[in-house]
């Protein structure tokens, strides 16, 4: 430990002073590095941390792995060599990142619930278009099963990113990036029905949300709570006993498209989803091509008997 204080000290400061992590984070990587140190003490490498190689972290790693280390708390100590890897590298310390090509175990994920088309439906179908918020609420879910869109997505949709008469809409996703997503014909129509029936005739519509497209009763941007709230209303009412968020439509959109046989690249550009191998790929698409997966693959789209 006495060779990793001094370089360790100047880390955490970094992390603390120019990262701004919080100090249970910054605490965490220092317990990490010592981690490191007692391998090479173990292995009786004498080689100080700045002139460790992409071999040594991967024994390193592979270490861990054996001492039953989780997948998960592996990959925070992997995140950890990362960060002060890439310290070392800005302040001249070192000449290459060692952890550029360094592998960390791949996390199990947790996959989503998938409503069928018909529970989805019927989630729809429990909606009373005879009250104002039940025009938004449909516009809402049916926009949410249309395009893929992100809770958040949703609650700052914008009036101005609306293209409806082409069939998109201009989605704000995460990190202010923006993206464009077809939109089928009944999210349209629902989205028309309540601009022109509920939300052009309220009057009590706050100057910040005068641009937002789904508003609550008091003129304001719905929170995300309350689009959780109504669709898991709408789930129980239909009889649904999966857990049913916003997210399962986003869910449901993507695996619905793919068992239709729609192109793989094409969802994930429409989802937002990034890839250091593909992102080029996904941020070219042709929009038309988007918009012809949608309307051929997307079971709303689809005349039923």
């Amino acid at each position: 430990m006495n060779i990793l204080l001094p370089i360790l000290k100047n880390f955490q400061s970094h992390l603390l002073l120019e990262r701004a992590l919080a100090d249970n984070t910054i605490e965490a990587y220092g317990r990490d590095l010592e981690k490191l140190c007692q391998f090479l003490e173990l292995r009786k490498y004498e080689i100080p941390l700045e002139q460790l190689e992409t071999t040594h972290l991967t024994e390193f790693i592979l270490w861990l792995n054996e001492l039953g280390l989780g997948a998960r708390s592996q990959s925070r100590l992997l995140s950890a060599l990362k960060t002060f890897y890439k310290y070392l590298l800005t302040e001249d310390l070192i000449q290459t990142d060692p952890t550029e090509l360094l592998e960390g175990p791949r996390l199990a994920r947790k996959i989503p619930e998938v409503l069928f088309y018909e529970e989805i439906q019927a989630m729809l179908t429990t909606i009373d278009l005879s009250e104002p918020h039940g025009v938004r609420n449909r516009a809402m879910l049916e926009t949410l099963y249309a395009s893929g869109l992100r809770v958040s997505e949703l609650t700052d949709l914008r009036l101005s990113n609306l293209f409806l008469d082409i069939g998109f809409i201009k989605v704000i996703g995460k990190g202010d990036k923006e993206r464009i997503v077809p939109i089928g014909e009944e999210a349209i129509k629902h989205i028309r029905l309540y601009q022109d029936g509920v939300r052009r005739l309220q009057n009590n519509i706050h100057k910040e949300a005068e641009n937002i497209v789904f508003l609550n009763r008091r003129g304001k941007r719905l929170s995300r709570i309350m689009v959780f709230m109504i669709v898991k209303e709408c789930a129980e009412r239909a009889g649904i006993q999966k857990n049913v968020s916003p997210h399962t439509f986003r869910h449901s959109f993507a695996t619905h498209l793919v068992e239709g046989g729609a192109d793989l690249k094409a969802i994930q550009d429409m989802l937002g989803h990034e890839s250091i191998l593909t992102t080029e790929i996904y941020t070219h698409l042709d929009t038309e091509f988007l918009r012809e997966t949608v309307l051929q693959f997307h079971p709303r789209n689809q005349r039923r008997g």
